[in-house]
C-alpha cells in the first residue's frame, strides 16, 4: 500500500506540474535550473531533500545502467515497462521536488536574518 501511494503521488505530481507549467507555474526550464541549487543546498544541510535526491539518483542510475532487473531482450515489452515506470516516477519526483524547493527558496528569501528585538 505504501509503495503504491508513493508511486501514485509521483504520477499525480507529474500531471500537476505539467498542467501548472501550462497555466503559468514554474516552467520546465526554471525547474531544471533549480536542480543544481537544490543539490548544493542539500549538501550544505540547508535543505532537507537528501533522501529524495538519493532516491532520484538511484533511479537515474537504474535507468542508465546496462544491468536491469527485467532485461529487455528476453522479456520484450515487460523489460521496457520497468524502465518506463522508473522514468515516469523520476520525472514526477524531479518536478515535485523542484516545485517544493522553489517554494522553500521563495519563503527563505522573504525572511530577514537576525534576532528579535524586544
Amino acid at each position: 500500500m505504501g509503495k503504491t501511494l508513493k508511486r501514485s503521488a509521483a504520477f499525480t505530481a507529474l500531471a500537476r506540474a505539467l498542467a501548472a507549467g501550462a497555466r503559468g507555474g514554474p516552467s520546465l526550464g526554471t525547474r531544471l535550473a533549480a536542480l543544481p541549487r537544490m543539490i548544493r543546498a542539500t549538501t550544505r544541510g540547508e535543505y532537507d531533500g537528501g533522501l529524495r535526491l538519493a532516491l532520484m539518483t538511484a533511479a537515474t542510475a537504474y535507468i542508465v545502467s546496462p544491468i536491469d532487473l527485467l532485461p529487455e531482450i528476453p522479456l520484450m515489452i515487460f523489460g521496457l515497462a520497468d524502465d518506463a515506470v522508473m522514468i515516469t516516477w523520476l520525472a514526477g519526483s524531479v518536478l515535485a521536488e523542484t516545485d517544493r524547493f522553489l517554494e522553500w527558496e521563495a519563503r527563505r528569501s522573504s525572511v530577514i536574518p537576525g534576532g528579535l528585538v524586544p
